[in-house]
């Protein structure tokens, strides 16, 4: 008997998914555990398996193409069974799903008396030119005809010339007393653009974003900490142990110590109740070239520098190459995204949900320091914590980055024993 294999639910965000490609035809015979099809999820193109064992009788969703979550993407069965009873009840139990017009919203239409019953032309449809833009005549500009034929054929600019005529009218005599050093080139530009599909990873980017930025108020406190120390202690770290930390590890080190001390930056707003988590997840923001994904390095607080180096690079490259799963960005209860390679100094970022704070790293630049009633060259880096004040207050927050900033600039507390 025909079985319907339907679109999964692959993340906890997914609404709808993109099939990349079959790996069988109509009419293969597939086999419990075959890999069936990739499906572009909104984070990640994932491989799917067949369940069934049978032969493939139709393809409910074309290569590229996008269908909801549960509706038919294939169906499996005996060679040569009959479907289209099945596809046909299929499609009525979908009509039947979409939500009919409330009654209230319901209107009578009024019967047009045959005498006033017209049938609208349509008008035929116009194919649109490119548009030309001509620098050396303007419409805007008086001239009189034979003034501008002239104009043309000399290649003057009207707009550079002053009319003798009535009202400021440019004339022939006007084109031919003009002496301003020969013809002027006309420059012709046309207008051009192209346009691509948004991807399920974007149109993801947009909703959870958006949702972010009009649902939670945000608020920011920004912080400038000296990073002279911390860079003496990275460069000893890397030469003495033989590994290349990063900054960002340190930041991601500092930060996780940080919300340990202040658990209320570690929290969830979740309506009715607040949630202030325990353990520490913190996801890592990482571009990629359809958008932003944020991989989740699980319990950083207890993991050493050099775990939760590579542990952010094997994340970074699952990203990259569209190979995480749903369990690498799941469960993020603070997030960090830095711009500091970019030579950004300073940015805002929009929460990512669940959480009620994120924070944007700057890059380190190096400034003039007063110290000591001199100055002196030192390097300063400026981060900026985005709060949702239905969980954290000015207080709390500014708190949080006084005990960061203090880790930053005193990395011998940080790095103790074990910590590389």
């Amino acid at each position: 008997m025909a079985e319907i294999i339907r679109m999964p639910k692959l993340s906890d965000t997914m609404t709808e998914g993109v099939v990349a490609k079959w790996h069988k035809k109509v009419g293969d015979q597939v086999s419990s555990g075959d890999l069936l099809a990739d499906i572009e999820t909104d984070k990640a193109t994932m491989e799917f398996e067949s369940f069934q064992d049978g032969v493939l009788l139709h393809i409910g969703v074309a290569e590229g193409k996008t269908a909801p979550v549960d509706s038919i993407l294939a169906v499996l069965g005996e060679e040569g069974e009959d479907i289209k009873a099945l596809l046909k009840e299929e499609e009525k139990k979908a009509s039947a799903k979409k939500e009919e017009p409330k009654e209230e919203e319901k209107t009578e239409a009024k019967e047009i008396p045959k005498e006033e019953k017209k049938e609208e032309k349509k008008p035929e449809p116009v194919q649109e030119q490119p548009r030309t833009f001509n620098s050396s005549s303007s419409d805007r500009t008086k001239a009189s005809p034979l003034a501008k034929k002239m104009a043309e054929e000399k290649g003057v600019n009207l707009s550079m010339l002053q009319g003798t005529g009535d009202g400021g009218r440019i004339v022939k005599r006007d084109i031919e007393n003009y002496k301003g050093g020969g013809a002027m080139p006309a420059f012709v530009g046309k207008e051009s653009y192209s346009e691509v599909d948004v991807s399920q990873m974007r149109k993801t980017i947009a909703k959870r974003l958006s949702e972010s930025k009009f649902t939670s108020p945000h608020f920011y406190l920004t912080i400038e900490m000296e990073m002279d120390k911390m860079i003496e202690a990275r460069k000893a770290i890397n030469e003495a142990a033989g590994v290349k930390i990063s900054f960002n590890d340190l930041v991601i080190k500092a930060a996780a110590a940080a919300l340990k001390k202040h658990p209320k930056v570690n929290s969830s707003w979740l309506g009715n109740k607040i949630r202030f988590n325990e353990h520490i997840h913190i996801g890592v923001a990482v571009a990629v070239e359809e958008g932003l994904l944020v991989p989740v390095v699980r319990f950083a607080d207890g993991k050493t520098l050099s775990q939760i180096n590579v542990e952010v690079k094997d994340l970074a490259g699952k990203a990259h190459n569209k190979k995480l799963q749903p369990a690498d960005w799941e469960g993020n209860t603070f997030t960090i995204s830095n711009l500091g390679m970019y030579g950004i100094e300073e940015f805002t970022a929009i929460i990512n949900p669940p959480d009620a704070c994120i924070m944007a790293v700057g890059g380190i630049r190096q400034v003039a320091l007063v110290k000591n009633g001199q100055l002196v060259p030192g390097n300063v880096m400026k981060v900026t914590l985005s709060c949702d004040h239905r969980v954290v207050d000015g207080a709390t927050g500014s708190e949080f980055l006084q005990t960061f900033k203090f880790l930053m600039e005193n990395p011998v507390i940080l790095l103790g024993a074990g910590s590389i």
